[in-house]
């Protein structure tokens, strides 16, 4: 890892996040609690939050692309990246840092005007390569120590959310208005 110039090291999570172009959120811990429901047919259900998914609207609103980035592959997914309009979801990506990469590249993003949002160890490598790093209250401590802003909302309760509106309040937008406007 290299060092950061001094100039980097005083950035602050708000100004990081004024300059976030791509949002990419992992999805189990972050998007959802991070349970996982089985039957006898295989997963499930993943249940979400509805307030996170307003959250990325928020952001598509005023220009932030938001990715889904999941290390495991699911079509309940793939079905709420649908319902909600987010059209890059990268998932069954193990290698979460080669798949970051990648959208970057694909994107044309430069890593200083992007986001990650993870939760837990194969999140690290994302992370440290955004320029604006971010996990959930209640992430692992590793996740904790790698983000410049860590949401007051734990995975999959209004996490993404919370997320949304710093990011929209660092770029100086007013939430507020935005229910009348």
């Amino acid at each position: 890892m290299q060092a950061k110039s001094h100039l980097e090291s005083v950035v602050t999570a708000e100004q990081r996040a004024a300059r976030v172009q791509l949002m990419v959120l992992d999805v189990d811990g972050v998007l959802t609690d991070g349970r996982l429901y089985y039957g006898p047919l295989g997963e499930a259900m993943k249940v979400f939050d509805v307030r996170d998914g307003h959250g990325i609207k928020m952001l598509s609103k005023h220009g932030v692309e938001v990715a889904l980035l999941s290390a495991r592959s699911s079509d309940i997914v793939s079905a709420r990246a649908r319902e909600l309009g987010i059209f890059r979801v990268l998932q069954g990506r193990s290698d979460k840092g080669a798949a970051f990469a990648t959208l970057l590249s694909d994107t044309g993003i430069r890593n200083e005007n992007s986001g990650f949002m993870g939760d837990d160890l194969p999140d690290l490598p994302p992370m440290r390569a955004a320029g604006f790093a971010v996990t959930v209250a209640d992430s692992c401590d590793a996740a904790q120590a790698a983000a410049h802003w860590i949401s007051p909302r734990p995975g999959g309760r209004g996490a993404v959310r919370a997320l949304a509106e710093f990011i929209l309040r660092a770029k100086g937008i007013d939430l507020v208005s935005m229910v009348h406007g």
